[in-house]
């Protein structure tokens, strides 16, 4: 062969390192590639790909080899029969939506529901003719009341975002598989550990990945599984839609999935002591936690979740205006005020979440902690020491 010049062995330098003998490891975790153009073995292969009948990855945007890796953990954990990565949790949502529903369409959306979700909706799905009605957060058989010869899907999400709601599951599955609608549900409280939403009849669910399962608050991603009876009609509108995940935070997933098992447990027993003492001091009126006995859907957690987490909320008996919440919540030194959650750092959101059906908690003040692995006793004092600030003057 003929000497290359310095050109092209720049272009060709490095050029498939991980096929040939000297550079052949075996690893634990998978390797990762980043790569647009993928390259074909022969012209029998190329053409194959042209016809849609290449059985590898075709394109970067068919997903790369760490993705199909992270997918493939994820339908085992989920007992699902597909899944699909996305680069967040919402877009993972809006994807599942789109997928699930046309024009003149009808959908349940449980009122909790996570608050960019409500707002794809009522923003974007309203534009293309699918009308959104929101249900009760805690809808069960009564669900019956809301479905019309138009509804096409119902999405859940239990417990709800910031006010915890449970809600029957298998009592709406049952009902929307009578009558082929199609059930969601965003399972990410509960990881796939707690819940096995599968189980109780959905067709599909969906986590942040970004939370719990990478558990370091450094990666955005989100996954969307579904059963056998909804994987054909998914898979072709992801195809149709080029629709893929980052190469490195698929890693990074499957980095904090082997950990998963370990880290929700403490996060479970820290958010458990942590709530048992909220609700014993005076100035609180209600700890939003499912686990706990007062929960006004504690039986439904006891019937369908194997466990809890590290997520909850609370409510303090009075209304403070708005200059003493900021002095409680900037007395904090250890509660980083940040959106999401699932990480180790524990955090704290504050907020009023109105609903469009009736619930206790509308126009209250929602005190919502994410716990992470911290020393819950320091965590307790500095909250009591925050706490401390609502009154002073």
């Amino acid at each position: 062969m003929p000497k290359k010049s310095i050109h092209t062995k720049l272009v060709h330098s490095g050029s498939h390192a991980s096929e040939t003998k000297a550079f052949r490891v075996r690893t634990i975790n998978p390797p990762v590639h980043h790569a647009s153009t993928v390259l074909f073995d022969s012209y029998t292969d190329l053409q194959a790909a042209a016809r849609g009948k290449y059985s590898g990855t075709s394109y970067g945007t068919a997903g790369l080899p760490v993705q199909h890796a992270f997918e493939k953990t994820m339908t085992e954990l989920e007992g699902g029969a597909l899944t699909k990565a996305f680069q967040s949790g919402i877009n993972a949502i809006t994807t599942a939506l789109m997928a699930f529903t046309r024009s003149g369409d009808h959908i349940l959306v449980v009122d909790n529901v996570y608050g960019p979700t409500r707002r794809f909706c009522d923003r974007t799905l309203a534009k293309f003719g699918v009308q959104t009605e929101y249900l009760p957060s805690a809808v069960g058989s009564d669900v019956k009341g809301y479905i019309t010869p138009e509804t096409s899907l119902i999405f859940l999400e239990s417990p709800g975002s910031n006010t915890f709601e449970i809600q029957d599951v298998p009592a709406i599955a049952e009902i929307a598989r009578k009558r082929n609608i199609v059930t969601i549900i965003d399972n990410t409280w509960a990881t796939p550990l707690y819940l096995k939403p599968f189980d109780l009849g959905i067709d599909v669910i969906i986590q942040s990945v970004t939370k719990y399962i990478s558990g370091h608050s450094d990666v955005l991603l989100g996954t969307v599984t579904v059963n056998a009876d909804r994987a054909g009609t998914f898979e072709r509108f992801c195809r149709t839609m080029e629709l893929y995940a980052s190469p490195d935070d698929c890693y990074l997933a499957l980095r904090g999935l082997k950990t998963l098992a370990i880290r929700l447990k403490q996060h479970e027993a820290a958010a458990l002591e942590v709530a048992g003492w909220l609700a014993g001091l005076d100035i609180v009126e209600h700890v939003l936690h499912p686990a706990l006995a007062g929960h006004p859907q504690h039986h439904l957690w006891q019937r369908d979740f194997s466990g809890s987490t590290g997520l909850f909320a609370f409510v303090l008996k009075k209304e403070y205006p708005e200059n003493r919440v900021a002095a409680f919540v900037n007395a904090l030194q250890l509660f980083g005020l940040g959106f999401s959650w699932g990480g180790y750092q524990s955090l704290l959101t504050v907020g009023k979440y109105p609903r469009t059906a009736a619930t206790d908690y509308n126009d209250r003040t929602i005190f919502r902690l994410n716990i992470g692995l911290e020393d819950t006793r320091d965590l307790t004092v500095d909250l009591q020491n925050g706490l401390e600030h609502l009154d002073s003057r």
